[in-house]
């Protein structure tokens, strides 16, 4: 028995949208695309941790200048917001296929914690934006001394 995936009859369907107005001189007229892939949807991807002092977040955020990057911090939600530029041709070139997609961004997460917005510092390497966020006083965890009686 087979079975129906909806999404993919639903990515198809985005693909042959894209081909007609391909095939009408238009190149993605709407900017991204209804239902583009979820890289695109969800830009940077993330993945955070934490300890019991930190949260520490890994954006990926490949061939964007960290000077293009901003990112925000209010209580317990951190906004990672920037510029991608767009691929340039050069004269004479003929492109085949554009698909890094370029333009702004913002993502915003929200963290499990307050963060204390004085202690936070980043960094990027080779196309990763590694992220460390102090958790304000009230939100680290206390041990509590147990007396006997």
């Amino acid at each position: 028995m087979a079975t129906w995936d909806v999404f993919k009859e639903l990515d198809t369907l985005r693909r042959e949208i894209d081909e007609a107005f391909r095939g009408a001189g238009y190149s993605r007229p709407f900017g991204p695309t209804f239902l583009s892939p979820v890289t695109t949807r969800r830009f940077p991807m993330v993945n955070f941790s934490e300890d019991d002092g930190h949260v520490y977040i890994e954006a990926l955020v490949p061939g964007v200048n960290p000077k293009d990057v901003n990112l925000s911090v209010l209580r317990n939600t951190v906004t990672i917001s920037g510029e991608r530029k767009p691929f340039v041709e050069s004269e004479g070139q003929i492109v085949h296929r554009s698909e890094l997609g370029s333009g702004t961004f913002s993502r915003t997460l929200e963290l499990p914690v307050d963060i204390d917005p004085e202690k936070v510092s980043a960094q990027c390497k080779d196309g990763i934006m590694q992220i460390a966020l102090a958790k304000a006083e009230h939100a680290k965890p206390k041990k509590i001394e147990i007396r006997l009686s």
